[in-house]
């Protein structure tokens, strides 16, 4: 079985051997070499969206100095300014553009980057809304035909592959069409990861198709799509449970037998409710880190949440390096 994330491990730098065994081993290793391959790219060009705080302008910072981004900070400038000294944070070097509150910013980020300007966008200090009502406009937003959706990119710690988890932050209660964009997306991201092949896991409550159950067969027709090419890219199975999505222990008890039980890459959930409180709690029981990314749209949006550690919001920039990248190599399609 190829293990996902093979070519990050290709172009990882091996430790000298001097100092190799005194190292203590890295407890979210995807996360490593994801954040080592995007470093191999050249900076991505993205525009921050009112980055009001220190947690945010500290990320900036961060990603800018790894070599992940060259950021341009859309915000009040003085405040900004006044947040940095404050905060003893050197924004120097850093290109600003003035707007004067937080919707202005999100306007003219959207704007920057159906110019070409910037290659993605990160969310900053403003609430998720108001950033994404800049980017769903009917005109002057960055729309395409497919269905806007969320991806985790989870570093589990002791799981041996990342898991793509959709849709926990932006589409609710997802009927089938939409469900459908919501599973090309999070395709195109394991593409972009290098992930190969790529097992999709349509989650339920349980892994046989009932009337009762409407996600059991939004499941089975999402499979069935798959098998007529609607979805392309993936092995999907559905309904599967949690359990025997990611456990072969338990598709093995429970009579499973396809190539994705056991060793789903992607997570497929019904709805918000469940993809958010899936995410939640692995990130707050499990120690999982959440790498958040918005797809569908004509460019990346980084979202990251105020509790995010610093190495999740590394890797959110990470993950939109890959993505773009994937698209100038053409591993993945332009959706227009």
């Amino acid at each position: 079985m190829l293990v996902s994330f093979l070519f990050f491990i290709s172009i990882m730098p091996m430790p000298d051997s001097s100092t190799a065994t005194a190292a203590a081993p890295s407890s979210h290793p995807h996360y490593d070499r994801l954040i080592a391959a995007a470093r191999q790219r050249p900076p991505l060009r993205v525009a921050v969206v009112h980055p009001a705080n220190d947690v945010s302008l500290q990320s900036v910072l961060e990603s800018s100095r790894l070599g992940l981004i060259t950021p341009l900070l859309v915000g009040p400038r003085a405040r900004l300014e006044a947040i940095a000294r404050q905060a003893q944070l050197d924004l120097s070097g850093l290109q600003m553009v003035d707007a004067p509150h937080s919707h202005a910013a999100a306007d003219v980020a959207v704007a920057m980057a159906l110019r070409g300007e910037v290659d993605a966008l990160m969310k900053g200090s403003l609430h998720t809304d108001e950033l994404m009502a800049a980017v769903v406009k009917h005109e002057g937003g960055l729309r395409t035909s497919r269905r806007i959706s969320h991806c985790f990119v989870m570093d589990v710690p002791g799981h041996p592959r990342p898991l793509i988890i959709s849709d926990a932050a932006i589409n609710i209660a997802p009927g089938l069409d939409e469900k459908v964009d919501i599973v090309q997306n999070a395709i195109d991201l394991a593409h972009a990861l290098h992930v190969s092949p790529v097992r999709v896991a349509v989650l339920s409550a349980m892994e046989t198709v009932s009337s009762k159950v409407p996600s059991t067969i939004d499941a089975a027709a999402l499979c069935k799509m798959a098998e007529r090419g609607q979805i392309t890219g993936a092995q999907l199975d559905g309904p599967l449970a949690m359990d025997n999505a990611i456990d072969m222990d338990a598709a093995r008890i429970k009579g499973i037998t396809s190539p994705v039980a056991g060793q789903a890459d992607v997570l497929i959930v019904p709805d918000l409710d469940a993809g958010n409180m899936l995410a939640k709690s692995l990130t707050f029981l499990a120690g999982t880190y959440a790498a958040g990314i918005v797809l569908g749209a004509k460019v990346p949006i980084i979202l990251t949440s105020r509790a995010d550690s610093e190495p999740a919001r590394l890797a959110s920039c990470a993950v939109a390096s890959m993505l773009v990248q994937a698209g100038r190599d053409g591993l993945i399609k332009a959706v227009g």
